[in-house]
């Protein structure tokens, strides 16, 4: 029997992915570096399903229907390229390698490259949803090869999570490597959700004083809101979870986090672009900051800053909170948006940011209801400059706004740490005035380094120097951007 689709990569999210295939009628054949997991996976997970073995890539690749789908869930980086090189000898023309796992974008573009000019298609997909997804229906954000799309395309689809009227959560992203850096942009959007949600937490926690019930209770009504979604659903069930002595596991759990770098290249994705992705920097950030736990320890001890006291309407109060945390949202969402058209721009790549949205929509780490809201905008104006000049965030946003001024001014006064709140609310500043203080800023520039500015009276693009100190000269330093 010749299989459908080869996957390379018996880790969790591999075996989940080969299940989930299975269950849609496709039959797999599977291979892994320690040929052993193949028997183990057959011989338990994969008991009386059509998946088929193989103990060698030369197998795996004989037991393919043409053109050859082969697809890779390994860690990312140089074992990818390895894969690569292993596959291609029993390879025909036209055979496709699919890239599954966490790969940088930059990778997946030379990757594209490399093996088009071989005659071969490449698709590096991001892949969303954890074990659970891989196994009932992910978010599937392909690109790479746009050849290669019919020929994946009825398998990606069919496994995919579903929305509304069966509408399925992963379809074409575009060129090169479209879809891991849309998947990158995912991460670092998730990154920040959590982020907002944790100081969220954090206010009910130490300001507010509410135990871990209380919270469960908070989260469980804010998800029948504008706020629900997969991350606020199992923040509810965390906060509700009890340790084997009865008491709320959460509570003993370090507040040293970690993280696997897809956030770290949003943002330096975002500088290379001269995108102010500021939400997701500071929710990178809040994590390094929390790996200090010994420091902060003995910080505690010797830094002292306001009472946390709270004398005023705690109801009202965390509806306050929940506003907050919405408005912020809405801000990182705006970021991530501004990122992705910024890329598309640089790379020439084709992106439909209405269509990200639904695949956003369910399957994923971030699915929610509110990127229903972000397809609509896009479907108004497919050429929208920015998410928060569509007509429903706008009002959104205006009716969240004093109650997110309240929530900063308290947290503030009360020394509770909110990096992520704090920073989109001075986005929002900055990006609703119209004039911002680097007029200064260019002066201290051009008086330092002869760096040049423009002036208000002067067409854009001319630029001038003057001699501030009359020592200086007229000599000026080239222009640059962020």
């Amino acid at each position: 029997m010749q299989a459908d689709i080869g996957l390379i990569g018996l880790a969790v999210m591999g075996q989940n992915l080969v299940l989930n295939m299975n269950d849609h009628g496709y039959v797999v054949c599977v291979y892994n570096r320690t040929t052993s997991k193949v028997d183990a996976f057959l011989n338990n997970e994969a008991k009386g399903t059509q998946v088929i073995g193989a103990h060698s890539i030369q197998e795996l690749c004989a037991k393919l229907k043409r053109p050859r789908r082969v697809m890779l869930m390994v860690k990312a980086g140089t074992a990818v390229d390895e894969f690569i090189e292993q596959i291609l000898p029993y390879l025909e023309q036209g055979d496709i390698i699919i890239d599954g796992g966490n790969s940088l974008f930059t990778d997946s573009a030379r990757r594209t490259q490399y093996l088009e000019s071989k005659g071969f298609l490449f698709v590096g997909s991001g892949v969303s949803g954890g074990e659970e997804g891989a196994r009932t229906g992910p978010s599937i954000m392909p690109g790479g090869s746009p050849a290669a799309w019919e020929h994946v395309k009825p398998i990606f689809q069919a496994i995919s999570a579903k929305v509304e009227n069966n509408v399925p959560c992963c379809d074409w992203v575009g060129e090169t490597g479209s879809g891991h850096y849309v998947k990158m942009v995912h991460n670092g959007i998730e990154y920040g959700d959590m982020q907002l949600i944790c100081e969220a937490y954090h206010l009910m926690r130490d300001l507010l004083g509410m135990t871990a019930d209380e919270m469960s209770a908070v989260f469980a009504d804010w998800n029948k809101r504008e706020l629900d979604s997969y991350l606020i659903e199992i923040t509810r069930d965390i906060l509700a979870f009890k340790d084997t002595d009865g008491k709320p596991l959460v509570d003993k759990i370090l507040d040293a986090a970690g993280q696997k770098g897809t956030g770290k290249w949003t943002i330096e994705s975002a500088c290379d672009n001269g995108m102010p992705v500021t939400l997701i920097a500071e929710a990178v950030f809040a994590r390094c900051v929390s790996s200090l736990k010994n420091e902060r320890t003995n910080a505690a001890k010797i830094l002292k800053g306001p009472s946390t006291a709270f004398t005023g309407d705690k109801k009202a109060f965390i509806d306050d909170i929940r506003q907050a945390l919405y408005a912020s949202k809405i801000v990182s969402y705006a970021q991530g948006y501004m990122l992705l058209r910024a890329a598309a721009k640089e790379q020439n790549w084709h992106l439909n940011y209405g269509g990200i949205a639904l695949m956003w929509r369910g399957g994923c780490i971030i699915r929610s209801g509110f990127l229903g809201k972000i397809k609509e905008a896009f479907d108004k104006d497919v050429n929208l400059q920015n998410l928060l000049l569509d007509s429903f965030f706008v009002g959104e946003i205006e009716k969240a706004q004093a109650a997110w001024r309240r929530v900063i001014a308290q947290g503030v006064l009360c020394g509770i740490p909110m990096p992520t709140f704090t920073t989109a609310l001075s986005f929002f500043d900055g990006y609703r005035r119209d004039s911002l203080p680097a007029n200064l800023l260019q002066a201290q520039r051009d008086y330092f380094g002869a760096h040049t500015y423009e002036r208000i009276d002067k067409p854009r693009g001319e630029f001038s120097h003057t001699n501030w100190t009359g020592r200086g000269g007229n000599v000026s330093s080239t222009t640059y951007n962020v």
